[in-house]
């Protein structure tokens, strides 16, 4: 016996006649739709090296914290995810709660940054991003928020200058790059990566950025975009939307030789876990990371799996180690509103218990 089937002739008709009306409507709505832009809340350049630029964000209040807190991004995104838009911003609601935010940008590398390398990323631009914060505020030691890639390059900062950071705190950041779950890093071990960075110098955005896509094609190639008709009688909803898109494709290149380091160290070599990353002249252990630690992942993350980030906590040194799982995904965590309400208060609230 056949199935019944779960539509009918007049359920069809009367969805290709709502479809119609929303794509008529839409016509409307993309004619009222202005270019759009991220990056809600106010900042200032403090510190420049290069094309990397440190900036402090002004709320509408004074903050009450002293110890500076330094956002540390990912190298192959913009970091203004973390400040979106005004009602989609971690930025804004640290602020609100008082403390003195910071953060790094990375800047679009060219080809005469070809040769930087990982010790000119940790030692050079974040380490000298946190000496800059330490003379300007009087502090000995900042707070430090690292971000996915950012909150790996943290680790090896903290391991590597622990008088320097008082408190740090990683959020959706890869520890143990080898868990069963990670499609990215089964990808990635088995690149001829010397032959990879070679042929093309400097990595170029498009082809990180379809990477990135592929590992949820139906999702991000299809169905976003069929979801985006339900939304184009919505100016405020289609200006989000566009908003996304914009950050998500203004991606910059990478430098080559720190995307060799990167990639032959922590993917393939898993150094945080097997040992072998080497900043400079100096290997990174993450024991020696004494001060207290906040670790934060996504439950739903499919590019930092939670089993990638929560290996942190069996190889840190310090004995105030803490984490915060939240219930969604690697973008989520900055965008949603759940997120709204948690992060910043999680982030703002374990600093507070911990502040002199």
């Amino acid at each position: 016996m056949n199935a019944p089937l779960h539509f009918t002739a007049e359920g069809l008709a009367q969805e290709a006649m709502a479809f119609q009306s929303r794509l008529s409507a839409g016509l409307g709505t993309l004619r009222e739709v202005e270019d759009v832009d991220y990056g809600a809340t106010s900042k200032e350049e403090v510190w420049r090296d290069g094309r990397v630029v440190l900036y402090r964000f002004r709320g509408d209040r004074a903050p009450t914290a002293k110890v500076p807190l330094l956002i540390a991004y990912a190298l192959v995104n913009r970091p203004y995810m973390t400040d979106l838009q005004a009602d989609k911003s971690i930025v804004r609601g640290l602020l609100e709660r008082g403390e003195d935010v910071y953060i790094l940008d990375w800047g679009y590398p060219d080809r005469s940054d070809r040769y930087l390398e990982l010790e000119d990323y940790i030692e050079r631009f974040l380490g000298g991003a946190v000496d800059h914060l330490r003379a300007t505020s009087g502090e000995d030691a900042v707070n430090l928020l690292g971000i996915c890639q950012g909150g790996a390059f943290s680790l090896c900062y903290a391991s590597l200058n622990p008088s320097k950071v008082r408190n740090l705190i990683t959020m959706v950041t890869p520890v143990d790059f080898h868990t069963d779950d990670n499609m990215l890093s089964h990808w990635t071990r088995g690149i001829d990566i010397d032959q990879f960075v070679d042929t093309l110098g400097n990595i170029p955005a498009d082809m990180m950025n379809w990477c990135y896509l592929t590992l949820k094609p139906w999702r991000l190639f299809v169905q976003k975009y069929v979801g985006l008709v339900d939304i184009l009688d919505n100016k405020q909803a289609v200006e989000d939307f566009l908003r996304m898109e914009k950050w998500i494709f203004d991606s910059p290149d990478l430098a080559g030789e720190a995307f060799r380091q990167f990639i032959k160290m922590f993917y393939q070599g898993n150094g945080f876990l097997k040992g072998g990353i080497r900043i400079g002249e100096r290997e990174v252990d993450l024991s020696r990371i004494t001060m207290p630690v906040l670790n934060i992942y996504a439950l739903q993350d499919h590019l930092v799996p939670p089993a990638a980030s929560q290996a942190l906590g069996g190889l840190v040194g310090t004995t105030d180690y803490s984490e915060h799982s939240f219930r969604g995904g690697h973008i989520g965590i900055y965008v949603s509103g759940r997120a709204q309400r948690e992060v910043p208060d999680t982030i703002h609230q374990w600093l507070d218990q911990r502040a002199e």
